[in-house]
């Protein structure tokens, strides 16, 4: 049985469906989340198209979330679970690139570049 995987609970079930019926990030559902919003009545919100006045949901929750809090976004996107392929905020990070970093093969005896800036006290 160690491939049986956890069902998340309805709650976060409930904002699972809401993220992908209103193609929301990570960051708005943490957003929504933490300015108490019910993830039921997020369809009477996102009707953008039908009431040109409104912003997107995407949109409104962000503008709403720097109104009350101050801030563009919440402090950190990190969940220690992945509930049924929801978030995709634990891959890993992107290998830095190369570019203009030099190796001791392209040195010809110099000091190899520890990637700082040749400019750049040490």
């Amino acid at each position: 049985m160690a491939g049986k995987t956890k069902k998340p609970n309805q709650k976060l079930q409930a904002w699972i469906d809401a993220r992908k019926r209103h193609h929301l990030s990570d960051a708005q559902v943490r957003m929504a989340r933490e300015l108490g919003m019910n993830p039921a009545k997020l369809g009477k919100l996102d009707n953008h198209k039908q009431e040109p006045w409104k912003l997107p949901l995407p949109q409104f929750i962000e503008e709403l979330y720097f109104k009350r809090r101050g801030k563009t976004g919440p402090d950190a996107v990190s969940v220690s679970r992945r509930p049924a392929g929801l978030l995709v905020t634990d891959m890993p990070p992107l290998a830095a690139p190369l570019s203009g970093i030099q190796t001791s093969a392209d040195t010809d005896g110099r000091q190899e570049n520890d990637g700082r800036d040749p400019g750049q006290d040490r």
